[in-house]
């Protein structure tokens, strides 16, 4: 009870962090007691970039940083709910944050954590949604029951760092290879950059943006193998398959240019966006496209070209100085060059803004002078 005092009181403080709000509560609390208050407040407000109830919930700052943003759960549990699971067992809840979008959607929520402070924070964050079972356990160690569905967050992350040496994942990469090959329904979730051939072929992996970040990939073995690109934005869910596939051909830059989401290209489908328009790439290996249509789409952004100009300093650098382009978006691809030098290097000046698209293309390398659609 006096930790949640504390807590109350460090939240009152207008900067947790300074040497007066430690001050002011140390003459009321405990060391621990404040330290403790202090460090959840300043979790708190970080956690406001990814949690609406954030100023209600506990967070341990690895527990926050590796969470799940909330729409980003909420997202996976309705894929849940909509395949008919009841009962879901959170293998590796960590703070809880997508064991509260399952019991938030209406699911029987059983969430599996092995550290005893982490798990403590997941049940006070349940309890904020109606509340769950939370088990003190290795995943390893439980029982699921039969007809119950399974979510794991592996950890990847080791003294070192963030890690895709599967032997370093906990739990281990074969105890999760066992519940996707399984037959109860199963998902992974995984980081965005997932190597592709530690993909199995008889899953589907969903390639996840949420406000133009690719956050993760997941790994499901109750929907069809297809690849899927998903971008969350603040309304909808956009979800794109390999409905329409077709072959690319590489041709020199056209009225348009068309970068896809992250997402789309981390599932490769890039061809199957819009597939009703005529779309070509700049490059094989580059993920832009290029079309004489303006593409309206979730799963990519559209700039019209304005300007083709040879790549070369003097050049770009007169162009800026001549339109008095002061506000300067450098976008590349293709090519090694730092665009924040860069920036330094053309000197913008003046009221005008433009974007500045680098990129290889079928007549070489080439700098679009471009505008936002």
């Amino acid at each position: 009870m006096t930790r949640t005092a504390a807590l109350d009181a460090a939240m009152h403080e207008a900067d947790p962090s300074s040497l007066k709000a430690g001050e002011r509560l140390r003459a009321r609390f405990t060391a621990d007691e404040v330290a403790w208050a202090l460090t959840q407040a300043a979790l708190r407000r970080k956690g406001v970039a990814k949690f609406s109830r954030a100023s209600e919930m506990l967070f341990t700052p690895a527990g926050l940083e590796q969470a799940s943003r909330e729409p980003v759960a909420r997202w996976r549990a309705e894929r849940f709910v909509a395949a008919g699971v009841t009962e879901v067992w959170d293998l590796g809840c960590g703070i809880g944050a997508d064991a509260m979008a399952f019991a938030a959607a209406g699911l029987r929520v059983v969430a599996v954590e092995l550290d005893p402070e982490t798990a403590a924070v997941a049940r006070h964050n349940l309890d904020l949604v109606g509340g769950g079972e939370v088990i003190v356990a290795a995943a390893e160690d439980v029982d699921v029951p039969a007809g119950a569905a399974v979510f794991l967050d592996p950890a990847r992350r080791t003294a070192r760092g963030r890690t895709w040496n599967v032997a370093d994942f906990t739990p281990s990469w074969d105890f999760v290879l066992a519940h996707l090959e399984g037959e109860r329904f199963a998902c992974v979730k995984l980081g965005p950059g997932v190597p592709k051939e530690l993909i199995p072929g008889d899953v589907q992996p969903c390639f996840v943006s949420h406000r133009s970040d690719v956050v993760e990939a997941s790994l499901w073995n109750g929907f069809p193998r297809e690849p899927r690109a998903v971008v969350l934005t603040s309304r909808d869910v956009h979800e794109l398959g390999p409905q329409a596939r077709r072959d690319l051909p590489v041709r020199p830059v056209g009225r348009y240019l068309i970068e896809p989401d992250g997402a789309v290209i981390r599932a490769g489908l890039m061809d199957a966006v819009e597939p009703a328009l005529d779309l070509w790439l700049l490059d094989p290996h580059l993920a832009y496209l290029s079309s004489d249509q303006a593409v309206e789409s979730p799963f990519a952004t559209c700039f019209e070209v304005v300007q083709v100009l040879d790549y070369d300093l003097k050049r770009l650098r007169a162009w800026v100085r001549d339109h008095a382009v002061g506000t300067l978006e450098i976008k590349k691809r293709g090519i090694e060059v730092d665009p924040a030098v860069l920036r330094k290097q053309l000197k913008p000046k003046g009221p005008n803004q433009a974007t500045l698209i680098l990129s290889r293309t079928s007549e070489g390398t080439r700098a679009l002078v471009c505008r936002r659609i």
